[in-house]
């Protein structure tokens, strides 16, 4: 509707440079520009090269946003960018460039939450996100379950992995049986073709006295490449497939089982997962298999918004806007460590109170 807020939202906390322009919960554009291919390389994402390459699509990014949304610039209501957590270097890009933005428009400028931004996003998939919410968000940095009674403002850590995250893992098991970066997909797709049942691999931080929202996957990874690497050694062929789809049921049955207790013991009937590894087709059914045993609602974006993006910084944009939430700073500076207990990073002062006139053109 006219009357809701028009916010563009700009996402550089690590390798894609993405901006998404959304008009209340209606997404109008969803620009991306990756720099994946230049860090394949290396096996890996390089800060500085992600640095330069946010540099150079930023523009050309939000003019693609601005056109294909069909509207001008001096149309939006506000700019929100990601403020954290992610790559300094590259966080750095985003924020200076929303800066830029909203001073020359004289709109206001929102610095907001990585992975609240994850979660927010699912209101343009799904609608109104319900209070509370569960939250499973799982990536190449991050793996964290997250209860969220209100968006905007009150986002509660619940579990966390204390060493790596689970996208993470599934990079590393496919750099060790050769697959190329990321492994996330690839993965997927080996598994879909191979037993889930046909080796063991441990599940971590699953025993009675271990923490039960927290994650662990640097065993598993090590299991897996310590198994690996005897077959090899003894002149056996690797079953890739099998490792794959082995892996991978590892690694999602925990996800899982930890999601659906967590709804239970906080009495939460929905769970939203979010994040690049949401994108994974088995932790999907799995997550749908015991979520509707659980009689717990499930909520999981298309596959293009669980990947880093800017529709999921501008629908959270958008809902600061909508609840008069206070705007940036011009002093609004990249934290690469911002906790997940805030939403967003305001400022001492309103950006209507020092914008300047519209120097945009």
């Amino acid at each position: 509707m006219p009357d809701e807020p028009l916010v563009l939202g700009i996402e550089t906390s690590c390798d894609e440079t993405g901006v998404g322009v959304v008009r209340g919960t209606t997404l109008l554009a969803d620009a991306v520009a990756s720099s994946v291919d230049e860090h394949a390389r290396f096996g890996g994402v390089v800060p500085e090269v992600a640095s330069r390459a946010h540099l150079e699509a930023m523009v050309p990014t939000i003019d693609r946003a601005l056109k294909d949304a069909g509207v001008t610039a001096r149309d939006l209501d506000g700019i929100a960018v990601t403020a954290g957590p992610g790559l300094a270097g590259a966080l750095l890009v985003g924020v200076s460039a929303a800066k830029a933005y909203a001073y020359a428009l004289g709109k206001p400028l929102y610095g907001v939450n990585h992975l609240a931004s994850h979660i927010c996003v699912d209101q343009l998939e799904h609608g109104t996100l319900p209070e509370p919410t569960m939250a499973l968000l799982v990536s190449g940095g991050h793996s964290s379950l997250l209860l969220s009674s209100d968006i905007t403002s009150d986002v509660r850590p619940m579990g966390a992995t204390i060493d790596d995250a689970a996208g993470e893992a599934f990079d590393k098991i496919a750099r060790v049986l050769n697959l190329g970066f990321p492994g996330g997909p690839v993965i997927d797709r080996y598994a879909r073709e191979g037993d889930p049942d046909a080796i063991a691999f441990p599940r971590g931080l699953t025993g009675p006295r271990d923490p039960a929202y927290d994650f662990s996957f640097s065993g598993l990874k090590t299991a897996v490449a310590r198994w690996i690497e005897a077959k090899r050694a003894a002149g056996q062929e690797v079953p890739v497939r099998d490792v794959a789809a082995s892996f991978q049921e590892a690694v999602v049955d925990v996800l899982t089982r930890k999601a659906v207790r967590a709804c239970k013991d906080e009495g939460v009937d929905h769970l939203m997962i979010g994040g690049g590894v949401a994108a994974n087709s088995r932790l999907r059914a799995l997550a749908q298999e015991r979520c509707e045993a659980a009689g717990i609602r499930l909520r999981v974006p298309r596959p293009k918004l669980c990947t880093d993006n800017g529709a999921m910084v501008a629908a959270l944009g958008a809902e600061m806007v909508a609840r008069n939430r206070a705007a940036s700073s011009w002093d609004l500076s990249a934290d690469s460590s911002l906790p997940v207990t805030d939403p967003h990073v305001p400022g001492h002062d309103h950006v209507h109170e020092v914008s300047k006139e519209n120097l945009y053109s």
